[in-house]
């Protein structure tokens, strides 16, 4: 299969998983086929994980094209929707595995934000985990990674909105 087919068949399930639907005050409603929440404008939940080296340098990473939200953009954050019975400590790990290939390590949690903006509704959850561990990056989502410090991740553009407000909420949780 050629990378455009497996990301396309990528896009697909993703659009077809299951993921927790919830109100304004991040109560459980069930959950919904993620395409559907974002066409119907609902609520979901996801994940941010902000991953460190031991020298304090951010994972910043290229979102692959074909992506639904923010497709080719710069992400300080691995993460992504939690699933419908998950929660989100258990998605924070399985999505850095997934995405980076990370696992095992530590995750600490910084606080939960909302976030609205049109096809992209979500109450975040803030994760920091530590890790000097070779990257595996999946390549149906991520395109290229690189360690870079904080200041210099803030500035790459362009960059998922909803991960710089993450990252914000992390930075005030540990100043």
């Amino acid at each position: 299969m050629a990378m455009d087919d497996r990301e396309a068949a990528h896009r697909a399930a993703s659009d077809a998983e299951q993921v927790a639907w919830v109100d304004e005050q991040d109560r459980p409603l069930g959950g919904l086929p993620r395409a559907e929440l974002r066409e119907r404008g609902l609520i979901s939940r996801g994940t941010f994980i902000l991953l460190f080296n031991s020298r304090g340098e951010l994972c910043v990473h290229r979102r692959t094209l074909s992506k639904a939200l923010y497709p080719g953009y710069w992400d300080v954050a691995a993460g992504g929707m939690v699933q419908e019975g998950e929660d989100y400590a258990e998605s924070a790990a399985r999505e850095l595995e997934e995405e980076l290939g990370i696992a095992g390590v530590p995750l600490s949690e910084h606080g939960r934000f909302f976030f609205d903006e049109p096809g992209n509704r979500l109450w975040g959850a803030v994760f920091s985990a530590i890790s000097d561990a070779p990257l595996r990056l999946q390549p149906e989502e991520v395109l290229e990674a690189r360690f870079m410090t904080v200041d210099q991740a803030q500035v790459q553009q362009p960059c998922c909105p909803d991960s710089l407000k993450a990252l914000k909420l992390y930075l005030a949780s540990c100043s």
